[in-house]
């Protein structure tokens, strides 16, 4: 036998026999001879061809399914299983652009910046140093001059130091970060709240009236560049998106 060929035959050996027929399958999968939905051969079939237990055939499956790989129906056989598709549900978009994709007018009002010291849970969850300078503006967004975004947002102040000399009148904060901050991850909690009278205020809304609340942490290279709160009265917005 060639010493190639015995290579081989050693390489495989050493590989234990579930994870080969685990290949197998992934291979044949991947190289579109299984399509989605395809029924594969039985545990017999494998066992036939591996020279391997029932045991060690129902291990490997077993295992796929596991990972989503295949679905299996007692009595019926063993499927390919759709495949996953990676989607988000927020995309990172200005709120200006939002408007003017509905062919409305946005306009907003700036009601604070300045410039504070993380505290010492700011820094924890924002992996900074407490103390750190941050920048804070609270700005209102309008939809043909209705209130529908109270923005609450803190910045790092070493990564965007020219942040409060932007006029946001011409540029939302969003596509401002964006441009300095390029190719952002972060996470996001949505809940439903009701407004204390610092929010309902601005929103032109009761205290009674439940606001959806976006609070949105992003960094850019792996380091904080902004944190975001967003409240949306619930009589005014709703959270779409596509799947």
């Amino acid at each position: 036998m060639p010493r190639q060929a015995q290579a081989s035959q050693r390489t495989a050996g050493a590989i234990p026999a579930y994870q080969r027929i685990k290949n197998y399958v992934l291979q044949q999968i991947r190289s579109g001879i299984w399509t989605e939905g395809a029924v594969i051969p039985t545990e017999l079939a494998l066992c036939k061809q591996f020279s391997v237990s029932r045991m060690t055939v129902h291990r490997a499956l077993r295992e796929l399914t596991a990972d989503q790989v295949l679905l299996r129906y007692q009595g019926s056989g063993t499927y390919v299983a759709p495949a996953k598709i990676p989607a988000t549900l927020i995309e990172i978009r200005s709120i200006a652009q939002d408007i003017r994709d509905r062919g409305h007018q946005h306009s907003c009002k700036v009601l604070q910046l300045q410039q504070l010291q993380a505290s010492s849970a700011q820094a924890k969850r924002f992996r900074l140093r407490a103390g750190a300078p941050l920048f804070h503006s609270l700005i209102i967004h309008y939809e043909n001059e209705i209130p529908i975004q109270l923005e609450d947002r803190l910045v790092d102040a070493r990564r965007v130091p020219e942040y409060l000399q932007q006029d946001w009148s011409q540029m939302t904060p969003n596509e401002y970060l964006m441009r300095v901050a390029p190719d952002p991850t972060g996470l996001y909690t949505i809940e439903v709240k009701l407004p204390s009278a610092d929010t309902a205020e601005p929103l032109d809304i009761p205290l009674d009236q439940p606001c959806l609340v976006l609070d949105r942490v992003t960094f850019s290279s792996d380091a904080f560049t902004s944190q975001a709160v967003m409240w949306y009265p619930g009589n005014r917005y709703k959270l779409a998106g596509k799947i």
